[in-house]
């Protein structure tokens, strides 16, 4: 190109190169500057992730050692003897000598009723007691004085016999009037309303100066009742699947009857977390309960401390199996997945495999694992949540399972 007005020095014109210059855009310089960021990184290794730690567990091999199935119902106290007290005598009441609600001893003093009508019976009937005995002292007179008269014949065979039919109504009439004089004597003495047995009474039902019916045929008052304490009874209701199962150990040999052998039991109140109180069984019903289809079963409860009440509910285990030996997992290591159990055990190679198990009951708070376990298996009891099946994990060996006894072996 030819630029105007460009002269040479001599007046000519010159032709003169001229460059066009491209102006530079800016993601052009972008990209100059990344290309130049990356040449300026090259020899230098890429940064890579941290990968993550195994999570840290604790596993435990199952504790092995002989157990005994208990069953377990839900029972009701009752006590062993109950008493209503009621008057055998009527009349009106002078005095209540016992504190509501308090222990009383056989024998002692409940309530007063007025003997006063009694007594005075009483003196009547020996007053005829008397009579009777004269009576039978003049027989017996009169008697011998006819038999010394019969041998010389100044009396006949005829008014002996009278005489001595005389004396035999004597005698009967003064066995009559002893025996109403005893009667007297114990109307006096059923004044004095006593306890029939040792026990808890209740609340006094009626008050002084109250009139109460007396009779031997349960239509008297009611004064209270008493309840003995100890020992104590607990019914329950055993289903039918339960006791086929008792009847078949029995005849296998593995287990006694409880209709012939005083099965232990253990009793855990409302409340309690573990059995407190003791028995045996000592009662099984003679048949099934068809509405309930249940059979009826009673145990006996020392109740030393006098702690149980009748009415009261109560747990009630019973022994239900032979001795066996078994693998035991603390409960804290069984979880649940949908419909069955699992625990989780740790392969060889650090990583988790969920096991499904079987589950037995509990014994001294380790669960008995019937089926799914081997002895050597490492169960994880400790960090459940932060296990996955197929990870691996940190195990460490834990002291003890929990609930574990001196002696077991693992």
């Amino acid at each position: 190109m030819r630029g105007p007005g460009m002269t040479g020095p001599d007046g000519s014109e010159q032709s003169v190169k001229t460059h066009d210059f491209v102006q530079p855009r800016p993601y052009a310089i972008a990209g100059l500057l990344a290309a130049a960021f990356a040449l300026s990184g090259c020899g230098q290794p890429a940064s890579q992730a941290a990968a993550p730690t195994p999570p840290p567990v604790t596993v435990a091999q199952p504790v092995k050692r002989t157990v005994t199935d208990w069953d377990e119902y839900t029972g009701r106290f009752e006590a062993v003897e109950e008493v209503q007290v009621r008057p055998r005598v009527g009349g009106f009441v002078n005095s209540v000598e016992f504190q509501d609600g308090a222990i009383v001893h056989q024998g002692d003093l409940l309530y007063v009723i007025d003997p006063r009508p009694f007594e005075a019976v009483a003196e009547q009937a020996d007053g005829q007691l008397s009579d009777a005995r004269a009576k039978v002292e003049l027989a017996k007179r009169e008697l011998d004085r006819g038999l010394n008269l019969v041998q010389t014949s100044a009396v006949s065979e005829q008014v002996v016999d009278q005489r001595r039919q005389a004396l035999q109504a004597a005698h009967a009439a003064e066995t009559q009037a002893e025996g109403a004089l005893k009667a007297a004597r114990l109307n006096i003495e059923f004044t004095h309303v006593t306890a029939p047995l040792t026990g808890r009474v209740s609340r006094h039902l009626v008050s002084p100066g109250n009139l109460v019916q007396g009779s031997d045929t349960g239509t008297s008052t009611l004064l209270t009742s008493i309840v003995s304490l100890d020992p104590i009874y607990i019914y329950f209701d055993m289903d039918e699947t339960t006791f086929i199962k008792y009847s078949r150990l029995w005849f296998e040999g593995r287990r006694p009857s409880s209709r012939d052998t005083a099965n232990p039991v253990q009793v855990t109140l409302a409340g309690e977390t573990k059995p407190s109180h003791d028995g045996a069984i000592n009662f099984l019903d003679n048949r099934l309960d068809v509405s309930t289809g249940t059979l009826r079963s009673r145990a006996v409860v020392k109740n030393t401390d006098l702690s149980i009440l009748p009415g009261q509910f109560g747990r009630v285990r019973l022994i239900g199996s032979a001795p066996y030996e078994a693998l035991l997992v603390p409960d804290v290591a069984v979880a649940t997945d949908q419909s069955r159990k699992i625990v989780f055990v740790v392969k060889p190679d650090d990583t988790v495999e969920a096991r499904p198990v079987v589950l037995g009951p509990l014994d001294d708070g380790l669960r008995v694992i019937r089926e799914g376990l081997k002895p050597e298996d490492r169960v994880i009891v400790n960090g459940i949540q932060r296990a996955r099946v197929g990870a691996k994990v940190a195990p460490s060996a834990a002291q003890a399972p929990a609930g574990a006894k001196a002696g077991d072996k693992s």
